[in-house]
């Protein structure tokens, strides 16, 4: 992503978790990603590495599920918030960009991504560069879907599963849309969640 786009993040970092699906200020709300991300993550603690993480609020979640976190966001005020929610936790939050984190070669048990590959210019490179992240048997949990009517953004199931043709694997899509608590209100467009457990060497 560009500069200019972290700039536009940075701007929304003050109000970014007004929105019920960012903040998961409410119960309700907070309990049913809480209860998604519980089926989507291992078992056991493992690294979770969170891609454009936001304010933190699904690193939250794992942590409290009992990860240990890195999180990862271009916009200096979404890292700085991050830290804050998840001061005293087993996490590390760092400022870069989300097509390539800089993360070194550490390897990641699940690279956790929502709302994010749509943005990105090149999604068949960034998700060669994903897997490339994971360890072996490790996932990733992407969560995408298509927003709005008249000029509509994002990304369709169909499409990211075409994307991940190439990643042999395990994959299961789950569709969000139909799950009102997730969002604090009913929608009626797209959106999913893909988890995908690789086969064979990264």
């Amino acid at each position: 992503m560009t500069n200019d786009r972290a700039l536009d993040w940075d701007a929304q970092a003050a109000a970014f978790d007004d929105e019920p699906d960012h903040g998961l200020r409410d119960a309700d709300v907070r309990r049913a990603w809480a209860d998604r991300l519980r089926s989507w993550l291992p078992a056991r603690p493992g690294d979770v590495l969170d891609v454009g993480c936001g304010t933190g609020s699904l690193s939250l979640l794992a942590a409290e599920q009992g990860h240990r976190v890195t999180g990862v966001d271009l916009a200096p005020n979404m890292v700085a918030r991050a830290r804050e929610k998840l001061a005293g936790r087993d996490a590390v939050f760092l400022i870069g960009d989300a097509a390539a984190p800089p993360v070194g070669k550490e390897r990641f048990d699940v690279v956790l991504v929502r709302h994010v590959l749509w943005t990105l210019p090149d999604p068949a490179r960034v998700l060669r560069h994903w897997r490339g992240l994971l360890r072996p048997a490790g996932r990733l949990v992407l969560v995408e879907g298509v927003w709005g009517t008249v000029s509509p953004v994002g990304i369709p199931a169909d499409r990211l599963t075409a994307l991940l043709a190439p990643v042999a694997g395990r994959l299961r899509v789950e569709r969000l849309s139909d799950d009102p608590r997730l969002w604090g209100r009913e929608v009626d467009d797209e959106r999913y969640a893909v988890v995908l457990v690789p086969e064979g060497p990264a």
